[in-house]
């Protein structure tokens, strides 16, 4: 057993405040008990301590919405607007290049630039899954791998019926994983037939999986689906079954007043991927009327392709701000909440606050340490809170655990890892720019 002592503590379980003199004793992977240090040291003699000097402790961050292996074309289709980035650019670099070795090579990039600033889990959507799955694990970062839907072939299947026999082959491979969870995953209502829909409904059911699916992300996917369906994509979605608790909407941009309000009736979850929805034109999702109206906010750095960054502290500021702009109210998402957006909610947008998103007895032990020292980005500290929501940042995380192993030291990825990373960063160098270069 390990006791864990930070400066603060910021479990995220009960109180905004953030507490000194507290331990948090790690005993395999779960977190044993939070409490007093001395009480903890006293219970606990034989437990190795770790000491957090003029550190911050709290969850690991939860990035709800990323295509892992895209990092390999992070630049490779920039300054275009959604359907040509997609139509003209990323499907046909993706037809001749996006194999399993890519998605492997892509994902241990993507997890070592997520696991680096503090982001423990990452929501995945993509083709191969399973090495998504292989480099998660290589590089010791929680992974929500998608059961992936899109009608048309690609190198990883036929359609539909194939890739998701071979996602769901891929589950029963990496069953005995802790840090390996599943989603079914309809890339989106254009390129996903009510049939699969249906089908994937139905199976997040029966295995009791959420549904993670892009919505809405532009006005042309609005308006083509009413000329095509004779109704807004979420309202056919609805009349599917699918707009339910296990819901993702990713993007959301164009969400409309009723549909938010099913959204919290429902239970649904709205993931905000502010610098992507900049980047491609398509606009400012309705964050701070989702939250007012009671719809659960997470924040997604989508992938490297469309972003260009993995970095989730970006990502909660500019939406905590983009929905203080847009809704012309300074006090919309504020700090706590912004907080939350990456830990408390995100878990419970992936079904698993019982387990992920707080420093907790019985939960898992995925958590970060943030050094407060002497840079000038970090004083005065006159609210903690507000200086983790407002100017936190990647190059600040110090100490990165998952499931009670510590997999970031002193900002460097440990053991082996470290050394993948190193050998996947050659390689990108040397062998995956170049074939991009020729596809292009």
């Amino acid at each position: 057993m390990q006791l864990i002592c930070p400066q603060w503590l910021l479990s995220m379980a009960d109180s905004e405040a953030p507490l000194e003199n507290q331990a948090v004793l790690i005993d395999q992977e779960r977190i044993k008990a939070v409490g007093p240090r001395s009480e903890l040291e006293h219970l606990y003699p034989n437990a190795k301590i770790m000491e957090l000097p003029n550190q911050v402790l709290m969850p690991g961050l939860i990035n709800t919405h990323t295509h892992a292996a895209m990092n390999l074309l992070r630049g490779a289709a920039d300054d275009l607007a959604l359907h040509d980035w997609l139509q003209n650019r990323i499907w046909p670099l993706e037809g001749a290049l996006a194999d399993d070795e890519f998605v492997f090579d892509g994902s241990v990039l993507a997890a070592s630039e997520m696991l680096k600033g503090g982001i423990t889990t990452f929501n995945d959507m993509y083709f191969f899954p399973e090495q998504t799955v292989r480099a998660a694990l290589a590089v010791g970062s929680r992974v929500f791998a998608g059961i992936i839907a899109i009608e048309f072939p690609t190198r990883y299947g036929n359609g539909p019926d194939d890739y998701i026999k071979k996602s769901l082959a891929a589950r029963d491979e990496f069953a005995g994983e802790s840090t390996v969870h599943w989603t079914v995953a309809p890339h989106a209502p254009y390129t996903v037939s009510d049939d699969t829909f249906k089908r994937l409904g139905l199976l997040a059911e029966e295995l009791d999986l959420q549904i993670h699916c892009h919505l809405h992300e532009t006005a042309s996917e609005v308006t083509d689906g009413i000329s095509r369906d004779g109704l807004r994509p979420f309202q056919r979605l609805d009349k599917l079954g699918l707009i339910n608790e296990r819901f993702l909407a990713v993007h959301g941009v164009h969400l409309n007043t009723s549909e938010l309000e099913i959204m919290a009736q429902k239970g649904c979850t709205l993931v905000h991927c502010p610098s992507s929805n900049l980047k491609l034109a398509s606009g400012f999702a309705p964050t701070a009327q989702a939250l007012d109206l009671g719809v659960r906010v997470t924040v997604g750095t989508d992938g490297a392709a469309s972003n260009n960054k993995l970095d989730l502290w970006d990502e909660a500021r500019l939406g905590s701000l983009l929905s203080k702009g847009y809704a012309g109210n300074a006090t919309a998402w504020p700090a706590w909440k912004v907080l939350k957006s990456m830990t408390v909610d995100a878990a419970a947008a992936l079904g698993k606050d019982h387990e992920l998103g707080m420093v907790k007895s019985g939960y898992f032990a995925d958590m970060i340490s943030i050094e407060i020292n002497d840079k000038a980005h970090q004083w005065p500290i006159n609210n903690l809170v507000s200086k983790l929501a407002y100017s936190g940042h990647s190059r600040d995380i110090v100490n990165v655990w998952v499931a009670g192993k510590l997999v970031v030291d002193t900002q460097q990825l440990v053991g082996k890892a470290a050394d993948l990373e190193a050998q996947t960063i050659r390689k990108a160098h040397r062998v995956w720019q170049t074939r991009i270069e020729q596809v292009s």
